[in-house]
């Protein structure tokens, strides 16, 4: 298929999940996988170090350490050719019941954690000519999701 021999990838949310899925791909191409997630608990195990396909997990993660953990893994691993920005969370209730707090927590994990993330691995990348950035997103973002209570307000609004 493809060959990622000496390329070095960043996954966020890679814990778990697709994240992980994209992890394991990308190693068994080739590729040293660093990845950033905030369940530490459901990290893949710790390989033995400078194996290709081998992952580098990092602690939990927040917005403000992205930035440290793409220089941190271009650092450590020396250099960021991919960065998967794959971090998101939603809350499973309707959007008016949300606090303003939940509100902050969905728009930093999904959206500003990918552009901080962009940001940090941007000189990495430009300093070795070039690298990708992928930016997942989930279907929840087109489709939405139903929510029975809020289906139940719109009948009885419409019957009113």
């Amino acid at each position: 298929m493809f060959e990622l021999k000496g390329r070095v990838a960043l996954v966020t949310g890679g814990n778990g999940g697709i994240g992980l899925g994209m992890a394991k791909g990308l190693a068994e191409a080739g590729a040293t996988v660093a990845i950033a997630g905030r369940d530490e608990k459901r990290m893949p195990p710790r390989p033995r170090a400078g194996r290709p396909g081998d992952f580098d997990q990092g602690g939990p993660e927040g917005r403000e350490r992205l930035p440290r953990r793409a220089g941190s893994a271009a650092q450590k691993l020396g250099r960021l050719d991919i960065l998967v920005n794959n971090a998101g969370t939603n809350i499973r209730k309707a959007p008016q019941d949300y606090t303003l707090e939940e509100w902050r927590l969905v728009l930093d994990t999904n959206l500003t954690s990918a552009f901080v993330a962009s940001q940090a691995a941007y000189p990495h990348m430009k300093r070795a000519g070039g690298g990708k950035i992928i930016n997942i997103g989930s279907m929840m973002s087109l489709f939405g999701l139903r929510s029975s209570r809020l289906t139940a307000r719109a009948k009885a609004a419409s019957c009113s």
